[in-house]
Formats: C-alpha cells, structure tokens, sequence
C-alpha cells in the first residue's frame, strides 16, 4: 500500500484509550486511518492508499447512494497472547467478500489485496488497542458504486475503503443473557434475494421490527422465514444456535441456509470449535413452536446467538406476542459458556490447535 497525507477530520470521535481498562460503545471510537482503492472497467483494481482518516468525496449521482449498490464486510482483530496483533480469519472474510460482491454485480476484489489492507490498517493503529482482553479491533471494508450515473446498470467504477474502531462486545463484556422478541408480521430475507450475503440494504429494513422489540422490552428481533412465518432463521444480524439435551448427550443444532441466512464465519467457527469439544452438532429446522414446546419440555436446554460483534450471546427468555418462556433457567448454560470460552481463547491466539485462524500482523508487538 502506498501512504498519502490527508487533513484530520473535523468533529469525528477517535480512540484514545486512556491506560487501564476501558470500554467503548459499539461502532463510536474509530481509530486514526483508513485504506482506500478504486477499480474502474477500463483499468482494473489500482494499488490501495493508506491515509488518514477523513470525509470522502462522492458525486451527488453516484450510482451506489441511489440503488445500492454497496456490500461490506465485519472482522476484528486482536491483542495475542504474546503481545502481538492478529486477525481473526481474514481469509475467510475476503471470501465472503468476494461472494457478496459477485452477488450484486461488482467487482470482487483480490484476496492477496484485501489482506494487505487489512495488515497495513491493523499495523498503523495497533498501538490504539490496549492490553485488555475485553477488546478488540474492529474492520469494516466496505466497497461501494462510485460512477456518478443513474442508468439502471451496474456501476463501471467502484470504490473500496477499510476502517476501524474499538469496541467491547456488543452487548456487554459479559455473557448477560438477552430477550428476544418474534417478529411475525416482518421478514429479513427470502429464497433468492439477498439474504445470504452482506449488502447493505439487508439491514436498513431491519430497523423497524428492532424497535418494536426495544418497545416490547427485548434486546432483538428473532427473523422467521418469509414463505410461511413459522421457522427460526436468525437473530437481528446473527446466527442463531440451539442445544438439545446436556451432558454427554447434548447435541448443537443451527438451521440450514437454505439461501436466506449468512454463511456466518463465527457460525462455521462454531461448528469447529463443538467439533474439537466432542459435542455432537447438526442443521436443523426449527418452528416457533417446536422451540416453545422443546424449552417448557426440558429438551431444548440454552440457545445463543453469534456473529462476529457479537461473539457467543446466550438467549434467556423468548417473546412472542403475548406469550414468553426462558431457554433452559433463563442464565447463560455451560455448552454456551464454554463455546464462549474456547472462542475466546482462539481469537485470542491462545489456542494452537485453531493457530490457523490467526493472522499476526507484522509490527504489531508491544513489549512487555
């Protein structure tokens, strides 16, 4: 990447963690730079520019303010162990990207660039990020339709920019189990749409039912599918996990994409991590009502939510409408607990059998 001088931006809140523990509300305190690339028809991806970060310049026009033509991405990275910085799957995230774009017509950009981003903004803001466990570095690259045109078309100039902030979790620091609530007159996705890939316009829509659950005293929305408003999908923006049994015999079950839920990288994380554990796990459908049933049964023990903001966030008591039951005492269950905690442990480069899910950024040491 080259590096380009810009003016500091006016009135935009930047880290500046003080020493000690600190906490920072989720998406408020960004750090000091960003990188930028454009690509263009006739020329193709030109080399990334980190810079200072700072307002960009867009035309009135362009084509992705107008019909959305816009995906992003969500990452973080790390303090390890030894001091160092590193990302957590970013390969599996440049994937990702790539798929959304193609998705929307755009351009997918190099794996071997979006890393060098990624390695080039994590290595000039590292020392932004304290010691402390409870935080973490948060990427957001997004790429955006820059031509300046309103011919029904995909756009022939796009523009790519990766910034960062700090952030606890996006909850809370803890594992406080959260409520949440059924939406039933609303849908996040449905079969062929986008609902499988991260654009912009999934989430904008989303706003409304979040409110309604706010109103209904509950932390999220719980999305069913949109055919027959019956199945589990996702929560807010999350996957979303079920145990059934305990013990030994406890079995982790999530439902199936099927087109309409995000290949989520902590989801698949997840499913790696259960492995390791020795829990058994699956795809499995599930009805309001089967959950209703399975939680005043006993069978369906702790339920939670994951995604990278996110982390692992226990599901205490469900609302749907009228009606109200907890998952299991209403408290975060071990199985959960001790996803968190292995989750934890590999983000946090603590882990050598998931090393491979760590890129240390070069630079990013911090004596001890």
């Amino acid at each position: 990447m080259t590096t380009e001088s810009a003016v500091e931006p006016a009135g935009s809140p930047t880290a500046r963690p003080a020493p000690g523990p600190a906490r920072f509300a989720f998406g408020e305190t960004f750090t000091d730079h960003m990188v930028t690339a454009a690509w263009a028809a006739d020329r193709g991806w030109e080399q990334g520019a980190l810079e200072k970060r700072g307002p960009l310049a867009m035309d009135p026009a362009m084509v992705g303010l107008h019909y959305g033509q816009v995906v992003f991405e969500g990452l973080k990275a790390y303090r390890q162990a030894d001091g160092s910085v590193g990302v957590f799957r970013p390969v599996d995230h440049a994937l990702r990207f790539q798929r959304s774009a193609r998705r929307l017509a755009m351009p997918e950009m190099p794996v071997a660039t979006f890393l060098r981003a990624v390695d080039d903004l994590v290595a000039a803001d590292a020392d932004l990020l304290p010691d402390d466990p409870a935080l973490s570095l948060y990427l957001r690259p997004v790429l955006y339709a820059s031509e300046p045109v309103l011919a029904l078309r995909p756009a022939r100039e796009y523009r790519f920019v990766l910034i960062a902030f700090l952030t606890g979790g996006f909850f809370a620091d803890r594992p406080d189990p959260v409520s949440v609530w059924i939406s039933r007159d609303r849908s996040r996705a449905a079969p062929g749409g986008t609902g499988d890939v991260k654009c912009a316009g999934n989430y904008a829509p989303g706003y409304l039912a979040q409110q309604q659950a706010a109103l209904a005293g509950c932390h999220q929305v719980i999305w069913l599918d949109a055919a027959e408003r019956r199945w589990v999908e996702e929560m807010g923006g999350m996957n979303i996990f079920f145990v059934r049994g305990t013990g030994p015999a406890a079995r982790l079950v999530t439902p199936p994409r099927g087109g309409t839920i995000l290949p989520g990288v902590t989801r698949d994380s997840v499913f790696g991590l259960a492995e390791r554990h020795g829990l058994h796990t699956g795809e499995e459908r599930l009805s309001v009502d089967a959950w209703r049933e399975a939680c005043r049964s006993g069978d369906l023990t702790e339920a939670f939510a994951c995604g990278t903001a996110a982390g692992i966030t226990p599901i205490g008591t469900v609302h749907d409408g009228d009606d109200r039951w907890s998952v299991g005492t209403g408290e975060p269950g071990p199985v959960t607990l001790a996803l968190r905690t292995a989750l934890t442990a590999a983000q946090q480069g603590r882990s050598p059998h998931f090393a491979p899910w760590i890129r240390r950024v070069a630079g990013t040491a911090r004596a001890h």
